[in-house]
């Protein structure tokens, strides 16, 4: 089994921490590594660096090797653009010469997990029934009616002791509503979409052949001229969940190994602060670089990160995420969290890129 991480997102709801020289799965946010090393780090030993492979923007390929020194540089597949995970897919399927029946595992870079050994488990449980032609994919189990996630609805309720295996796959459902979500989770059958993705080889560029044709046909004859940098703009920007793995499920041809490791997409600060935060009895998380100092007086449920060189004080916050970066603060209540990307997308019409 080979690894193929997707370094690909840029983290928008993570500003202003994380921005375009620098992006999400680049920083150090739940622990003393990076994102991206974290996740090249757990999954060893089931496997090694050297079957570790990185789909990223030509622009990131100096902080890769800076971060990820282990892994060969001749690992690193560069997009010249990013268009979303069905081309990242399909570039590496066709780019990284692996035997045709050898399975993939697609990982995104910018996820965290706190219990490593049970998500090696959950991989190599994907991997058996992935072996046998199944494109699989790991369901978080979830804690509650989230409405920021894609669920996969399982043809079947899974035992919730032990190790899981995979269940066949009915549907998707994309973000619902707290009462679809609620009810999604009344039925036992249904899983947050973490984006991880087991497959063989030859199983992914058949089903990107039939159901999604004009993207791998355009990356294989991109690949075959040499014109990359050309045709890889032009493909249409979609996710492999809507081109791939939603018409394969209607087919029985997907199915779904239900995982409890830890998971956050840290996604959010929100995410972030409650990722951080179990252990702490609801009280405030402070995240402070080298040389940053804060104090707090009666904070709760806060998070505070200091990335700048002055003293940050808070004094009885309530749900509410201060960052500090020297060019730019934040304050958000943290029930707005996903309203940061108005931010961003605010300051590109206004054309302050140097703030992104």
């Amino acid at each position: 089994m080979y690894a193929v991480i997707l370094a690909g997102g840029g983290g928008t709801r993570l500003w202003p921490l994380s921005r375009a020289a620098r992006p999400k799965p680049f920083l150090a946010l739940a622990g003393d590594t990076t994102l991206l090393q974290a996740t090249v780090a757990r999954l060893q030993p089931l496997i090694a660096p050297r079957d570790v492979f990185v789909v990223a923007d030509g622009r990131y390929r100096d902080l890769l090797r800076e971060q990820l020194p282990e892994v060969p540089e001749g690992n690193l597949v560069e997009e010249p653009v990013s268009r979303n995970t069905a081309a990242a897919v399909a570039l590496a399927a066709l780019a990284i010469d692996r035997p045709d029946d050898e399975i993939m595992a697609i990982l995104p870079a910018d996820h965290a997990i706190t219990d490593a050994s049970g998500f090696r488990d959950a991989l190599a449980a994907a991997a058996e029934r992935a072996a046998a032609g199944a494109l699989v994919t790991l369901g978080i189990r979830p804690t509650g009616p989230e409405t920021g996630y894609g669920y996969v609805l399982a043809a079947g309720v899974a035992d919730t002791g032990g190790p899981s295996a995979a269940l066949p796959v009915e549907r998707f459902v994309e973000k619902p509503s707290r009462e679809r979500a609620a009810g999604l989770l009344a039925g036992g059958r249904a899983f947050w979409n973490a984006g991880i993705f087991v497959w063989r080889r030859d199983a992914a560029i058949d089903g990107l052949e039939r159901h999604a044709a004009e993207i791998i046909g355009g990356v294989r004859e991109a690949l075959d001229s040499g014109g990359l940098d050309q045709a890889y703009p032009a493909l249409r920007s979609i996710s492999v969940d809507y081109a791939l793995l939603e018409p394969a499920s209607t087919e029985g041809g997907v199915a779904v190994v239900p995982i409890d490791v830890g998971w956050s997409d840290v996604g959010s600060w929100a995410a972030l602060m409650d990722a951080q935060r179990e252990g702490t009895g609801g009280g405030p998380v402070t995240l402070s670089r080298s040389g940053s100092a804060t104090i707090d007086i009666g904070s709760a449920r806060s998070l505070v990160h200091a990335a700048g060189d002055r003293l940050v004080v808070t004094v009885g916050l309530q749900d509410v995420v201060v960052v500090d970066t020297p060019d730019a603060l934040l304050v958000l209540s943290g029930d707005r969290a996903q309203d940061v990307k108005l931010v961003v997308d605010r300051l590109r019409s206004e054309g302050r890129d140097d703030l992104l």
